[in-house]
């Protein structure tokens, strides 16, 4: 299977993300914002986390508009698969792939440090490899990580199961504990949790290597 990651101006986490998809036994493939095209036989586009652009306008705003967007949006249309991490999450809302928006932080300050998720369902190929109410730690690092939608859009969430984690011990006043949600064919995530930092126990912690390892079984078997 293969995975590429684009990199924008401002991107921080996008090593780490390839080291995550590699450490899963993806092949990966490294795309800069100014491509326009995806590299051939990719199979899942990882959007990382970081600063794109500088968070100017909005998170993500200028991200979403690079010439490599049209490409991701169209490897979406067409079924492929998709992750959007912290500042990739916003990308994905921003580019209309994922519904909500994510607002200032409730507290209006920048959180860094690990939290408690509950998996909210596994009934996707990022969640499969774990257990429905299984609670796992995973670190966050963000200023606009408060997850935003309309009560209809929020009912829609739920009654379609699409919300993937939500957040046990909620930090940035997201609505319904939200962490992070699934698009209505299941195959793009975007989540403001960080798994990719927590794939090693040397680094503190092994509990993300299950969204990673569930894409490689989900995508198999897809």
């Amino acid at each position: 299977m293969k995975a590429a990651v684009v990199t924008f101006p401002g991107s921080n986490c996008d090593r780490d993300l390839a080291v995550a998809f590699e450490a899963a036994g993806f092949e990966v493939a490294r795309v800069w914002h100014k491509d326009t095209t995806l590299p051939a036989g990719v199979d899942v586009v990882g959007i990382p986390g970081g600063f794109s652009f500088g968070d100017y306008l909005r998170c993500g705003a200028i991200a979403a508009q690079s010439p490599i967007g049209a490409a991701v949006r169209a490897h979406a249309d067409r079924g492929g698969f998709a992750i959007g991490i912290c500042n990739g999450f916003q990308v994905l809302t921003e580019m209309g792939l994922l519904p909500g928006v994510l607002m200032r932080n409730a507290g209006l300050k920048f959180v860094c440090r690990s939290v408690t998720l509950t998996v909210a369902t596994t009934a996707s190929p990022f969640t499969q490899s774990y257990t429905a109410g299984q609670q796992i730690r995973i670190p966050i690092a963000h200023h606009d990580g408060n997850y935003t939608i309309d009560d209809a859009g929020l009912q829609r969430l739920k009654a379609e199961d699409r919300i993937a984690f939500t957040y046990v011990a909620n930090p940035n006043g997201s609505m319904a504990d939200i962490a992070g949600v699934l698009s209505a064919n299941r195959r793009v995530l975007g989540m403001m949790p960080h798994p990719e930092r927590a794939i090693d126990p040397a680094l503190g912690g092994a509990d993300g290597q299950g969204v990673f390892a569930s894409l490689m079984r989900g995508m198999a078997l897809a």
